[in-house]
């Protein structure tokens, strides 16, 4: 079966998970919102990856005996119509289940997105909407522009955000308990200071 293009799948409506499996690979990273295919901000920065894998150390030296844990890109197939890519999933180890070799069928316990100027409203809004729509617990937002950690609970069907940590104030999960650390030490841990980046 000859794989489709971009051009191709975007015409179909709404856009399902197996079109977009069926993708050529263009080089880019796309998601589906609510059955449309949406093309991903530009390649992550430096700081970006570097936060994601300073969050990665912390929630692995931790949490890794309760939970499995993932960076993106990796499909979280939440419906045949809305498949995302958060930069860090945690699935507890009792509900492993969900995870196939395709991704990850159905909602994880946790899910991060570090945001950046090109993607702060996707991921403070419409990521927002979409976690909370298909019941993923908690969903932290990591802003790059002050390297605050927004914290959400689900509540019925909406977040509420409970706390945003910032500097030396430590982390407390409630899906997640075994997380411990504060923003400072992650922006320590960065290789380069984000400062000497601009």
């Amino acid at each position: 079966m000859k794989k489709k293009t971009y051009e191709e799948v975007i015409k179909e409506s709404p856009v399902t998970y197996d079109l977009y499996a069926n993708m050529a690979d263009d080089g880019n990273r796309y998601e589906i919102a609510d059955g449309v295919l949406e093309l991903m901000s530009p390649s992550p920065t430096t700081t970006h990856q570097s936060i994601i894998a300073g969050l990665h150390l912390k929630l692995n030296e931790s949490c890794r005996n309760e939970f499995i844990i993932f960076l993106s890109p990796i499909d979280v197939i939440l419906s045949d119509t809305e498949v995302r890519q958060p930069d860090i999933v945690m699935i507890h180890r009792t509900r492993k289940s969900i995870i196939s070799n395709r991704g990850i069928n159905g909602a994880p316990d946790l899910v991060v997105e570090v945001a950046s100027e090109h993607s702060r409203r996707r991921d403070k809004v419409q990521k927002r909407i979409a976690y909370a729509k298909y019941g993923v617990p908690e969903y932290w937002i990591v802003d790059l522009s002050n390297f605050t950690l927004e914290q959400y609970v689900l509540h019925g069907d909406r977040y509420e955000l409970i706390e945003v940590y910032a500097e030396d104030d430590t982390i407390h999960s409630i899906t997640a308990p075994c997380a411990s650390f504060s923003m400072k030490e992650i922006v320590q841990s960065l290789p380069i200071h984000p400062d000497m980046l601009k």
